[in-house]
């Protein structure tokens, strides 16, 4: 496991370093209190150096919302706006380059994931959650523990569905949450095919299986590769009671169905942390995948739903034709659509950097048969 060092009162000293996203412990690492000033604190993450913090546990908080408003202001020259792709690459260009600023601000741990800081909230069933139980000190960055601990009350909170008449669905961390709930309502509204059994391909939370439990179907199949959440969905099936079997695959399990519903990420891209799995689609490997696989798997009269964004055409990432090609070279042509239009904030925030495309955005699900 990586290790982060320092130097620390005339003495050089290392512990693990623990990024759930995968980010490289910083080479250079200085110590930060109640006396470091925002100004300071913003150019040295700027350049790369880390603050590993020894103050109060609420003033580093105060200093990271410092650090990001002195990240996100505004140029003082306004420059010509880009558009389609570019805007979009330059977007997730300024959204990492924000993300490794910030996470330069660590917090230590004690065995047992306790931060010795004054005020320091208590921690340890959110961190015990990802990490699992540890008997060691180490070092993560204040914004994921934030991450972690906002995701736990997502966990313990649960979203509530209205397609499931109300009933929650508790996300685990690195699972995504179905907060955006017009795709769900989407296969709550669509008719379904005669048939006993369907496929969820990438389940997730599992909250699209349980939506074809409630409507009736006799079987259903959720599966997934990524082995937090098959938990999430697990624990989310039990909770509520539905007939679904959970199972690890990568993409269809065994046999073959009537339905096979399929929600896959909506942007071409490579993904930069666990979370963005769910959102884009490196290669478009999973999209293509599901299509390629689907006219082998269904039963005679059988359906395949895909639920998909236009989000990824309204940035120039793909075309309409593109998509409708893959339909063609997998050998399935389109039964019927529905269409949903977002409820999120962001697609009505004239600030958002991505705001014309989300503006016009439609989430559309495809009936397709061989």
């Amino acid at each position: 496991m990586d290790e982060i060092s320092w130097r620390e009162g005339g003495r050089d000293l290392s512990v693990r370093w623990r990024s759930e996203g995968g980010a490289p412990p910083p080479r250079r690492v200085v110590v930060a209190d109640d006396e470091t000033r925002a100004d300071d604190a913003y150019r040295l993450a700027c350049e790369g150096t880390a603050l590993l913090w020894r103050g109060d546990f609420q003033n580093a908080r105060q200093l990271l919302t410092a650090l990001a408003r002195r990240i996100d202001r505004p140029p003082k020259r306004k420059k010509q706006e880009p558009t389609g792709a570019q805007a979009f690459h330059l977007f997730r260009q300024a959204r990492a380059q924000r993300a490794r600023t910030l996470g330069m601000l660590l917090i230590p741990f004690d065995p047992g994931h306790t931060i010795p800081l004054r005020r320091a909230p208590d921690v340890q069933e959110a961190c015990t959650e990802v990490y699992g139980p540890d008997d060691r000190p180490y070092v993560t960055s204040l914004r994921e523990l934030l991450g972690l601990i906002g995701a736990h009350e997502w966990r313990r909170k649960g979203v509530p569905i209205p397609a499931l008449d109300g009933d929650r669905i508790h996300p685990h961390h690195g699972v995504f949450s179905p907060v955006r709930g017009e795709y769900v309502d989407l296969v709550n509204e669509a008719p379904i095919p005669s048939t006993d059994t369907a496929f969820d391909i990438g389940t997730g939370t599992g909250v699209l299986a349980a939506v074809l439990a409630r409507r009736g179907i006799d079987r259903v199949v959720a599966t997934d590769n990524d082995p937090r959440a098959l938990a999430c969905a697990q624990e989310n099936i039990e909770r509520l009671q539905v007939r679904v079997d959970v199972v690890r695959a990568d993409l269809f399990p065994e046999g073959k169905a009537g339905l096979i519903v399929c929600n896959p990420p909506w942007l071409p891209g490579k993904p930069a942390s666990p979370l963005e799995h769910a959102v884009y689609d490196a290669k478009e490997r999973m999209l293509r995948g599901f299509l390629s696989g689907l006219p082998q798997r269904l039963e005679p009269d059988g359906e395949g739903w895909l639920i998909m964004s236009d989000l990824a055409e309204h940035l120039g990432l793909r075309t309409r034709d593109d998509l409708l090609a893959l339909f063609h070279e997998s050998g399935l042509k389109v039964a019927g659509t529905l269409d949903a239009k977002p409820r999120h904030p962001r697609a009505t925030d004239p600030d958002d950097p991505l705001h014309s495309a989300r503006a016009a955005e439609t989430t559309t699900l495809w009936r397709l048969v061989p």
